[in-house]
């Protein structure tokens, strides 16, 4: 007799982990801007040279060996093995505890040799707390992993949610403490990362307190026992796990190759060592701003996935194909529109969050990687969704490798903004892969030339717009107001005058259907909108 679970109940479960990893991306992103503004640039600087580490650790607990493990719980579930699902949680723990002690080991040990890697032997401290974060990996993955194969999504979400909360607390009040009390930068940075930690047992306790709450006795009395085809799990954790952990860490990736030889090549190629360290930490305001462009697209690709899955289970090639165009569709217009939003109102939006407008127009290069990042995102998502896992991932160690090689040789001739042009050209070939390869499994065009000429007319519409916005904003600096406070004023004010010019002229052209807008969060305003704005159009 096989277990069966509602789609009702696999929806409601989607749902919960869709908001919790929303949540959990604002805070990862949000936080830096007042921690920058505590810190300044250099501290900023000092912090993102280390925190690559805490990213790959987050998406191993997170998105790579939970997704696995909670496969395979599934199957023993289906089968009305109930042992047999916790014996897998308890084979995928151990095997856990060597994968997270290795990293441990590696990170801690070979932090001299690292630090030296980036140029500052003054990061070998930091590199060995973070490293700390591996150890936590075993509980956090297995428990999150056992309770999503068994369809409850509440505990890995409360976890998730708790894991950012408390380390984004943590952070802000290290940060404001030490610095208040005049101890050095890297002490500063030190006190930060510890938030990775205070995060990791916060998330532990909440899963641990789940496991009482249910009285999961099994998962803890058997603890030390292997599963007797224990290896064909660990083979299967190694494998798709990986694959799916390299597609998840995209941006930590290339933060990472950042962090190893950006600072260095400033510093070889004659800046002064306080001058690097500045504009490091200035090129990192660019993070926040990618991630919270990604928020949406990963929004969407946490949706579709299940859509693309249950349809390519039930063999129904044109409805794949719909679900992926349309993935696509509303992918392009995000990444279209955050990226030229932001590129044009990067100087007040760059005071506004940062003090002052240092590194614009590095920063605005830098921004349209969000335009990729979320086509690449969606990409992931749908090869997910119909069971090719390895390609995406392919894809992504190829664009990590050229994202090393292009800084090495843009990053001598023209400094960070090469450190830009080679993210951006990164990002581009692993889209320019995915593309010829999704064509290759649908041998169609899926999306319309119509749709790319409205968007074009969109987006021209909104930068007339802003640029106009931009020449008063120019005017009012010199006639001497304030400059943070109309920093303010003309960047929000640019967001909302920039997006609504956008959105009418983007629903004027009907490059989504009001089926599509019915996908959408808010779906029903978006249709009533649609429906409000083309009657008008058409009166005239």
């Amino acid at each position: 007799m096989r277990k069966q679970y509602s789609s009702k109940q696999f929806l409601k479960g989607a749902m919960v982990l869709t908001m919790a990893a929303l949540v959990t991306k604002i805070l990862s992103a949000v936080y830096r801007i007042p921690f920058q503004n505590i810190v300044g640039d250099i501290g900023f600087y000092i912090y993102q040279q280390v925190y690559p580490f805490y990213g790959i650790a987050i998406a191993l607990s997170t998105y790579g060996f939970p997704v696995i493990i909670s496969k395979l719980v599934a199957e023993k579930l289906e089968e009305d093995d109930e042992e047999g699902a916790k014996d897998v949680a308890l084979t995928s723990f151990l095997f856990l505890c060597i994968v997270g002690l290795v990293w441990f080991m590696l990170i801690y040990f070979g932090a001299d040799m690292i630090a030296g890697w980036m140029g500052d032997q003054k990061l070998m401290p930091l590199i060995q707390v973070i490293s700390l974060s591996f150890l936590l990996l075993p509980p956090l993955s297995a428990l999150r992993g056992y309770y999503q194969g068994k369809e409850n999504m509440l505990p890995t979400a409360v976890s998730q949610v708790a894991e950012q909360s408390i380390r984004v607390v943590t952070i802000l009040l290290f940060s404001t403490v030490l610095v208040a009390q005049g101890y050095s930068l890297y002490t500063v940075g030190n006190g930060a990362l510890f938030g990775s930690i205070t995060g990791g047992i916060a998330g532990i306790i909440v899963l641990i307190f789940f496991m009482v709450l249910k009285k999961e006795k099994a998962l803890t009395s058997g603890i030390f026992t292997l599963s007797k085809d224990y290896l064909s799990i660990w083979k299967r954790l190694l494998k798709d796990g990986t694959a799916i952990c390299v597609s998840a860490m995209l941006l930590i990736l290339l933060q990472f190759i950042d962090s190893l030889n950006l600072y260095a090549l400033l510093t070889s190629s004659g800046m002064e060592e306080n001058l690097a360290k500045k504009w490091k930490g200035i090129y990192d305001r660019g993070q926040p701003f990618v991630q919270l462009g990604n928020v949406v697209a990963t929004s969407i690709s946490l949706t579709i996935v299940p859509l693309v899955t249950s349809a390519y289970m039930s063999k129904k090639e044109s409805l794949v194909r719909e679900y992926s165009q349309l993935s696509l569709k509303i992918s392009i217009i995000i990444g279209f529109a955050a990226s030229l939003g932001l590129i044009n109102l990067i100087v007040p939006t760059n005071t506004m969050l940062f003090e002052n407008a240092s590194g614009s127009s590095v920063i605005a290069v830098f921004c349209i990687s969000i335009f990729f990042s979320c086509l690449i995102l969606t990409f992931a998502g749908i090869f997910q969704g119909i069971g090719s896992i390895y390609y995406p991932a392919g894809c992504i160690i190829a664009g990590v490798v050229l994202k090393y090689a292009g800084n090495a040789i843009l990053v001598p001739a023209v400094g960070t903004m090469g450190a830009s042009l080679a993210t951006i050209s990164s990002l581009a070939v692993i889209t320019l892969l995915m593309v010829l390869r999704l064509k290759k499994i649908f041998p169609i065009r899926l999306i319309d030339p119509s749709f790319y000429k409205t968007l074009f007319v969109s987006g021209s519409a909104m930068t007339l717009v802003l640029q106009g916005l931009m020449l008063l904003y120019g005017m009012v600096l010199t006639a001497g107001m304030p400059e943070r406070e109309m920093a303010v004023l003309f960047s929000l004010g640019g967001v909302l005058i920039g997006g609504a010019v956008f959105i009418v002229v983007l629903l004027r052209g009907r490059v989504l259907s009001q089926e599509e807008l019915s996908f959408l969060p808010f779906g029903s305003k978006w249709v009533r909108l649609m429906e409000k704005i083309q009657p008008i159009l058409k009166s005239r």
